[in-house]
């Protein structure tokens, strides 16, 4: 196991999850881990089972969709710390509903959480590990932003304009020696089905087929932070059909396009 002793990681959306499996496994690895979701008692309870204390933690509720607000937070973290080695931006919301149903709400709240709070807690962030020249930025995107699918145009535009955002800073940051990283998860199992937006903005309150027979969040999580302390541009964290759907994506996109009609995605 790579050893995150003495890093200071920071991972948003822990409250369950992926998000959860990160800070866990970063624990375990021994870095001193910021935890941030809405809720501060999912925060507290995940700090006693991931054995953290008040020395080697920080609990810092967040709500993504109030990304204005983050100037402060990152304040007092840096002021805890000194520095945070690696943002791991996972909080999001998803989607299970078809366009021409969906309220236009819905986007805005898809594109608030997974890109515009995802990308304004690294801009807080980034002014002091280009101070440093050191530090490293991942997000925890998905299969569905590099392929669009049925019932996820609005998940799949934010997590597009996601991945594009994160390859061009990356660009823009290689002489500052900071890391740039997309994970790309397929399906896993956790409640993600369960929280997605619908057409009217309520929670779908189900857990898809597929994503009860994904891949465990732990087996994700240390797969996930491998990766990341390769130093790899992208990880794809997937299934057979997941991985295989990508390839026909890049190769055969006219193919493509005719599978996607029928597959199953939920």
């Amino acid at each position: 196991m790579q050893s995150l002793a003495n890093k200071v990681v920071w991972i948003t959306g822990v409250s369950s999850g992926i998000g959860r499996a990160l800070a866990l496994e970063a624990a375990a690895r021994g870095a001193k881990v910021v935890l941030s979701s809405r809720r501060l008692a999912d925060l507290k309870k995940l700090q006693q089972e991931a054995g953290l204390t008040l020395e080697n933690s920080q609990l810092v509720p967040l709500d993504l969709k109030k990304y204005r607000d983050f100037q402060k937070p990152v304040a007092a973290v840096l002021k805890k710390f000194g520095a945070v080695d690696y943002l791991v931006n996972n909080g999001g919301i998803s989607q299970r509903s078809l366009a021409h149903e969906t309220k236009f709400a819905v986007y805005e709240e898809l594109m608030a959480v997974n890109y515009f709070g995802n990308i304004a807690l690294s801009l807080a962030l980034l002014p002091s590990m280009r101070a440093r020249k050191s530090g490293a930025i991942v997000t925890i995107s998905s299969v569905a932003g590099k392929l669009g699918t049925p019932y996820r145009t609005g998940y799949s535009a934010s997590k597009f304009a996601t991945n594009g955002f994160y390859d061009a800073l990356r660009a823009e940051n290689y002489r500052e020696n900071i890391q740039v990283t997309i994970v790309l998860p397929g399906y896993v199992k956790t409640n993600v089905s369960i929280n997605a937006l619908t057409a009217d903005g309520r929670r779908q309150g189900t857990m898809d087929s597929a994503q009860a027979h994904g891949i465990a969040a732990d087996v994700c999580a240390r797969q996930a932070w491998s990766g990341i302390l390769q130093k790899k541009n992208q990880i794809v964290i997937a299934g057979a059909r997941e991985k295989f759907a990508l390839v026909v994506h890049n190769l055969f996109p006219t193919f493509f396009s005719r599978i996607i009609r029928k597959a199953k995605v939920t």
